[in-house]
């Protein structure tokens, strides 16, 4: 018993320490992300990489012309590149995509037109004597080996080289009439390498020896090698950024989060009292172990990863909405506050597990899938998802107990749930599938109507349609006259062909577009426009029709694989395909929508199109597996089962109403006051998340739940269908046999 009141007496003492380790642990944290450790500031935000939408810069996309390159021909050619973008930029990223293409992306850049002559130069090596003839060219390297033998048990690094008949009989005569002196190799016309020679060369077959280590001999005999290279590139993919409008996207981006975090904090502070205070506080330390995460696992920032993050701020609080649901009802079946608390984190869980995996399952198709921009909108929305959840059920959790066990213990500061009226939700969705599918034909009816006034059904952007595009921010007002100017500029500059404009809604910008455009004619296009027109930031994009192509597909086939894993996780989980399938065709439902506003607003279709709707089709489901999973547990329930599935389905919503609303209300504003204060290349991926948003809480709690009702009774139908003509059947057999008997007897 001693042991047991010592026990007893300590829950205020461990609270006060539990609330004194939270603060330390997060000043720590905000202290690294302001300032960082250590002299290189490790840690710190400012170290965050910026992807070249907001940093400003080039990146290029080559692809190789020869069919099947070999991955050596590859990595000598990204080699290539990385070699002459270092003249550039030392933070300069080449990377290879796929099995022919290579990116190369440059931060800071300025001369985007000069960066992008030079790399599309081949490389040009040469070997030359003191006196500067040309003894051998790249056509003459038949191949470049790095190696390594012992001497007198030290190892010597060594170049191989092997060249052909031309190359070998010149080489021969310039070894001869050269012993004791070097012969210089160059590439780019920077010396790489002067080996001196010790004896005249006649077989074609040479070794340049005493490297200091084996990379360094790898390194000159790739670059050997780039010289000898005969594979030619095509540029498939450019595109050139301006600082200036990376920095308004950051500045403006940062404001909307510190707006949207205040404004949450006291919504959910005057909703759920102490729990909604924890979980603000809760908040502050997510956004701060986001920003350290982002850091540490050198994800890169883009603009629509800066969108991701906002939108995690207000999916963060969708966990802690749900608790807060429960631990009310809770109370108000008569539990006590510290009893409700853990009934409620426990009933909570499977639904904030399954919500979170089906948005992960969206932002790992979209990792998997998409590139550039698309994948750092994916890496913030996983690492928030993830954060999201431990705030959630862990820091929340703690702080709630904490505050609890320091008095705040009466029922008036965690609240009741309000008694609610079980509405019919099952008869009013047939209204609401009518009304689904006229929004769902209006966004076909309209792609004719496009066709005709802007020439395409949508509003493609170059990822989706090919050619070249100018972004430009001008300093006058941007009027029919001037953009009519401009337009006729641009004709006259590049020799005629279409020229589509489209004003920037919300920002003094004008988008050009006309078809596919050589380094010349863009070099010349930007003189005449910076010429004759006050511009303040100039934007360049560049996409072949094969890549915009691929693109396209890979929206649908992105689309299609994240529908399937959700149907498959939810049937699994919830151990009926039923479950799974209305959830899909919900998402579809949300998807089409969205698609409608896209053909009505005539939005540009391009690459955050795809990041939009699989985001979309991830935060659909959060709100979709909450009322299911109410409508799994109502099913144990047999008070309700005996009064028909109806009513447990419309309890079911009925339940989970004021959490649909509340989510759904967090995370359209965070998103909201994004589109109000963002640069005007956000404006439209808010938008649609907004509509997508509001799609989505509507379809969870008008359609998904009915359709799994419809679903359900018709296989229960069917089932007891098959069940009586089975009996029939059996009846059918016997009636023979009792017939017989009679006439036997």
């Amino acid at each position: 018993m001693a042991s047991k009141r010592k026990k007893n007496s300590n829950p205020k003492r461990n609270a006060v320490l539990t609330i004194l380790v939270t603060i330390v642990v997060a000043a720590v944290c905000l202290y690294t992300v302001l300032v960082g450790l250590g002299k290189n500031h490790l840690g710190s935000a400012k170290n965050i990489e910026l992807g070249l939408d907001l940093a400003g810069g080039v990146s290029v996309t080559y692809e190789v012309n020869e069919k099947n390159p070999s991955q050596t021909d590859m990595d000598d050619t990204r080699y290539k590149l990385q070699l002459r973008v270092q003249n550039y930029s030392t933070e300069s990223e080449v990377y290879q995509e796929g099995s022919n293409r290579i990116t190369v992306e440059i931060p800071g850049a300025t001369d985007a037109n000069e960066i992008l002559e030079e790399l599309g130069k081949p490389g040009d090596l040469s070997f030359q004597t003191e006196d500067g003839t040309v003894v051998l060219t790249g056509s003459n390297i038949k191949s470049a080996e790095a190696g390594t033998y012992d001497e007198n048990g030290i190892a010597n690094y060594v170049v191989s080289l092997s060249m052909d008949d031309e190359g070998a009989k010149a080489f021969a005569d310039a070894t001869a009439a050269n012993i004791g002196k070097p012969i210089y190799i160059y590439y780019d016309g920077q010396v790489v390498s002067a080996p001196t020679v010790q004896s005249s060369i006649t077989d074609g077959e040479c070794v340049i020896e005493n490297m200091e280590s084996y990379e360094e001999a790898e390194d000159l005999a790739s670059t050997i090698r780039i010289g000898a290279l005969p594979l030619t590139l095509t540029e498939v993919q450019s595109n050139v950024v301006g600082a200036r409008l990376g920095q308004d996207a950051i500045d403006t981006s940062l404001l909307a989060g510190a707006i949207g975090i205040v404004v949450i904090f006291l919504f959910m502070t005057i909703l759920y009292r102490i729990p909604g205070l924890m979980s603000g506080f809760a908040l502050l330390i997510y956004v701060i172990l986001n920003l350290l995460a982002i850091n540490g696992f050198n994800a890169t920032l883009t603009l629509p990863g800066i969108a991701g993050v906002i939108l995690a701020i207000g999916m963060a609080v969708d966990a802690n909405v749900i608790i807060f649901t429960r631990i009310k009802e809770e109370i108000n079946a008569g539990k006590s506050v510290i009893n409700a608390i853990e009934a409620g984190y426990h009933k909570a869980l499977s639904a904030i597990l399954d919500g979170n995996i089906t948005t992960l399952i969206a932002a790992a198709v979209l990792w998997f899938r998409g590139s550039g921009t698309v994948k750092g909108f994916a890496q913030t929305l996983a690492i928030g998802i993830i954060l999201s959840m431990f705030t959630a059920l862990f820091v929340t959790k703690r702080l709630m107990l904490s505050v609890y066990n320091l008095g705040l213990k009466d029922e008036k500061f965690y609240g009741r749930a309000k008694v609610f009226k079980v509405f019919n939700y099952i008869k009013f969705s047939k209204f609401c599938m009518v009304a689904s599918a006229i929004v769902i034909i209006l966004g076909f009816v309209f792609l004719p109507i496009n066709k005709k006034s802007i020439g395409e059904v949508l509003n493609f952007d170059l990822d989706f349609s090919g050619g070249t595009a100018i972004t430009m921010t001008l300093d006058d007002e941007i009027t029919d006259t001037l953009d009519q100017q401009i337009c006729d500029t641009v004709r006259e500059t590049v020799g005629g062909g279409t020229v589509q404009s489209q004003k920037v809604q919300g920002a003094n910008e004008l988008v050009v577009k006309t078809g596919e455009l050589s380094l010349d004619k863009r070099e010349a296009l930007e003189t005449a426009l910076k010429d004759s027109y006050s511009i303040s930031d100039y934007q360049v994009q560049q996409i072949t029709g094969s890549v915009s192509s691929e693109m396209r597909q890979d929206a649908v086939i992105a689309v299609a694989i994240a529908s399937i894993c959700m149907l498959i996780y939810v049937a699994f989980r919830f151990k009926d395909v039923k479950f799974g399938v209305s959830a899909v065709l919900a998402l579809l439902h949300d998807v089409l929508c969205v698609f409608t506003v896209y053909s009505v607003a005539r939005l540009s279709v391009g690459s955050t199109f795809i990041a939009c709707m699989l985001t979309i089709l991830g935060y659909s489901i959060n709100a979709t597996i909450v009322i299911f999973d109410r409508i799994r547990e109502n099913l144990k329930d047999t008070q309700l089962t005996k009064q028909g599935l109806d009513v447990v389905v419309n309890t079911s919503i009925s339940q989970t109403l004021t959490r649909s609303i509340n989510t759904s209300l967090t995370t359209f504003i965070t998103i909201t006051i994004l589109y109000i204060v963002g640069v005007a290349a956000i404006k439209e991926f808010s938008l649609t998340l907004m509509c997508g948003v509001v799609f989505g809480a509507y379809s969870s709690v008008c359609i998904t739940g009915p359709l799994w009702y419809r679903m359900k009774m018709f296989s229960d139908r069917r089932k007891a269908g098959k069940k009586k003509a089975a009996q029939q059947d059996e009846i059918k057999k016997d009636e023979p046999k009792k017939t017989s008997k009679k006439k036997k007897k």
